[in-house]
């Protein structure tokens, strides 16, 4: 639902990446994707490929359940004999794919509360940064900020990277011509991610910035054991939440501060304008995000200032929080069935597992799963 539609990965070794492209140029995605080199379906487009790859799904005798809700798994033995779903409907299945996605938090609870092996894994966290599109473009084609780019020039991207005491600090999901979006998937939370239509033609241009998170970050949250960056990961997001004013359960405003504001620790005064559609509020997110966060966005941000000149200024706006760049949760599995190691026929996959950071990947992911399974049915 909230994803850009970013076709890159950076690892050819995870599989046929043009099977991926090819068949989702069948659902509906444009050709183009099949020969750039960074390949962008958009946003706008995403549903309509959804949908037709669903009706693949069903054409060939699978089903779809909407409003549905899987509760438990169900194993004896150490052997998977089915799912249950919103509590009570119980589907029963030899092999279980389990492909939640990065932010089903509910299911790593479950596995955890069955006693069923996790691991915390690292991930990163940071906040948005929004230019105006016309302020990229000048400062990545060295052209005169008044003038209008070429019609034969696309949006202006960039990717950054700074190490800055000995954690990296780098952009994730750069939108050129793209929109801050709230990404919420409960309650008393703000989490923000970025996306662009097909023709990025949005006046401003957002990208994550987000810093790795360590071990040490999360001794306070010890006691969680294997969930304790996803409890970090919460409480952050609630903290935004509550610092741009949302009351009770109700409110997606999201806390919001000047670039050079935030890299001083100056709470702004006033905001720019913002793609953020829900509305942004002023906020001291120096002060909102965990101090080793901080300090490292406030470097980091200073140093990309001296990589792009003209990128570190107020007119530019940092939106909190960029909080699911990956999962924080890692399910294990062989490396050779893919099965969990201690539950035959549960087949962790995806991002939600660890084993995927995007579209392709993922896909390239379930279909391993897939092959796995129908391998184990060959005579």
């Amino acid at each position: 639902t909230f994803s850009d539609g970013k076709l890159y990965t950076r690892s050819k070794k995870r599989g046929n990446v043009n099977e991926i492209l090819a068949t989702l140029v069948q659902h509906g995605a444009p050709e183009d994707i099949l020969v750039d080199a960074h390949p962008h379906i958009g946003t706008n487009k995403l549903p309509n490929v959804v949908t037709a790859i669903r009706e693949t799904i069903l054409e060939n005798g699978g089903e779809i359940h909407f409003n549905t809700k899987l509760t438990d798994i169900i194993i004896k033995n150490n052997q998977v004999e089915g799912v249950v779903n919103n509590g009570s409907d119980e589907i029963l299945a030899d092999n279980v794919i389990l492909a939640t996605g990065h932010s089903a938090r509910d299911i790593f609870y479950l596995l955890n509360d069955k006693g069923i092996a996790i691991e915390s894994k690292p991930f990163a966290l940071g906040v948005r940064v929004e230019h105006p599109q016309h302020l990229i473009d000048s400062i990545q084609y060295h052209c005169n900020i008044k003038d209008e780019r070429s019609e034969h020039l696309p949006p202006a991207s960039y990717k950054l990277v700074q190490q800055v005491k000995q954690r990296g600090v780098f952009s994730f999901c750069m939108c050129p011509g793209g929109i801050i979006a709230p990404c919420a998937t409960a309650p008393g939370e703000i989490v923000t991610n970025g996306w662009s239509p097909s023709k990025r033609n949005n006046p401003y241009a957002n990208s994550g910035i987000v810093v790795t998170v360590e071990e040490e970050d999360l001794e306070p949250y010890k006691q969680h054991g294997a969930l304790a960056g996803l409890k970090f990961q919460a409480d952050i997001e609630h903290n935004a939440f509550i610092a741009a004013g949302n009351k009770g359960d109700k409110g997606q405003f999201a806390p919001a501060q000047r670039l050079i504001d935030f890299t001083k620790g100056i709470t702004s005064t006033d905001l720019p304008e913002c793609s953020y559609v829900p509305g942004i509020v002023s906020a001291p997110l120096h002060k909102i995000l965990p101090r080793a966060i901080t300090r490292r966005l406030q470097e980091g941000f200073t140093l990309f200032g001296n990589k792009m000149r003209g990128y570190l200024t107020n007119d530019a706006v940092i939106v909190g929080v960029e909080s699911r760049t990956s999962s924080p949760v890692k399910i294990p599995r062989d490396r050779e069935t893919l099965q969990h190691p201690d539950i035959k026929g549960l087949y962790p996959c995806g991002e939600g597992a660890g084993y995927a950071g995007g579209i392709v990947s993922a896909a390239i992911d379930g279909q391993k799963c897939a092959e796995a399974i129908v391998s184990l049915k060959k005579p």
